[in-house]
């Protein structure tokens, strides 16, 4: 089990929630499952791993590359590598 990626709330309003996720080395959020549609804007360029029901995949992300996840996404992501990693969720209410 890996060490909590440190997640920080920056907007909680009606329409959207927007989180800051921050990622260093061997770290995870936790299996959770999106109750809503989100998009993730990379902050930073690497891998992340996402682990599935259905197995592991290591995942490329590109600083301000976004893609969009519908509600009831489940998961866990690691962080495996050597540097931080940075992304920003905005969840759609």
């Amino acid at each position: 089990m890996h060490s909590k990626a440190i997640a920080t709330v920056q907007i909680d309003n009606e329409q959207f929630r927007v989180t800051e996720w921050r990622f260093p080395p061997g770290t995870e959020t936790g299996w959770h499952r999106h109750e809503l549609d989100y998009v993730v804007v990379p902050m930073t360029t690497g891998e992340l791993q996402l682990q599935t029901n259905d197995g592991e995949s290591v995942n490329q992300l590109t600083a301000g590359q976004s893609y969009t996840r519908a509600a009831g996404s489940e998961h866990n992501v690691v962080n495996p590598g050597p540097d931080e990693f940075v992304f920003v969720e905005v969840e759609a209410k």
